[in-house]
């Protein structure tokens, strides 16, 4: 519980700004022929740099050339907390949308932010349910969406260090036939699951993209793999040139 005060504290301090913002979140949702698919995903982002200026935490951003300048495409993240979706919408810019786990989502503000960023959520005991939201992800993706997915599905206190990847999320990237954009979050963990007051800088990566070209002849697993190796590659890189990394080691 204690490692959970940043964002106990986000939570408090918000009440005054979620009782502004959500009724006209909800009020956005109820009429869309009343506003664009921008003005609904500006709303969403005020919420996510509310949170974000909340948890006193701001997000570095590298590799934003390697994102495909039109068309769709999926990231695929590391995933270390509450931040990591926050930081990740922050740093793309463009509007974003995500795969939610359904608990997850079902929260004051997340799940407006899910709803006009036009998100998705699962259960990770309904099959079915995956299978039929990755096959609507894909299509969405090949229309032009653009769509981020966790493949540990979750964080177990890991920090800057990987977890398993959930090689059946690849279906939405496999059956979109658009580019896959690994994504390398660092240092997220700390912005909202630990106890540790004052300021916190993350980090976001945009790596190079996998096109269709490259993995069109791939089964999932092998691009889980892919994927996974290239966001570990580059955490080895920063873990060791970061300083608080060495230090703990010594």
């Amino acid at each position: 519980m204690a490692k959970k005060l940043r964002f106990f504290y986000v939570v408090a301090s918000s009440p005054l700004f979620a009782a502004f913002v959500i009724p006209i979140a909800n009020y956005m949702l109820k009429h869309p022929e009343k506003f664009t698919d921008e003005q609904r995903y500006e709303w969403a982002m005020k919420m996510v740099r509310h949170m974000a200026k909340k948890s006193h935490t701001s997000t570095d951003t590298f590799g934003k050339e390697n994102l495909p300048e039109e068309g769709g495409y999926t990231l695929y993240s590391n995933h270390q907390g509450k931040y990591d979706a926050l930081g990740i919408m922050i740093a793309h810019e463009k509007p974003l949308s995500m795969l939610w786990e359904e608990k997850s989502a079902d929260r004051p503000m997340a799940r407006q932010v899910r709803d006009l960023a036009k998100g998705k959520t699962i259960r990770f005991d309904d099959y079915k349910g995956q299978i039929r939201v990755l096959n609507e992800i894909a299509q969405e993706v090949s229309k032009g969406a653009k769509f981020l997915i966790f493949p540990e599905g979750g964080y177990a206190n890991n920090r800057n260090f990987l977890q398993e990847f959930k090689s059946g999320c690849f279906m939405a990237a496999l059956k979109s036939r658009k580019p896959i954009v690994p994504v390398a979050i660092y240092d997220s963990w700390r912005a909202m699951d630990t106890a540790v007051p004052g300021k916190v800088r993350t980090q976001v990566h945009f790596l190079e993209p996998i096109t269709e070209e490259e993995y069109s002849d791939m089964k999932k697993k092998d691009i889980c793999d892919l994927v996974k190796s290239r966001i570990e590659e580059k955490m080895q890189e920063l873990r060791e040139k970061d300083p608080k990394t060495k230090k703990m080691q010594a």
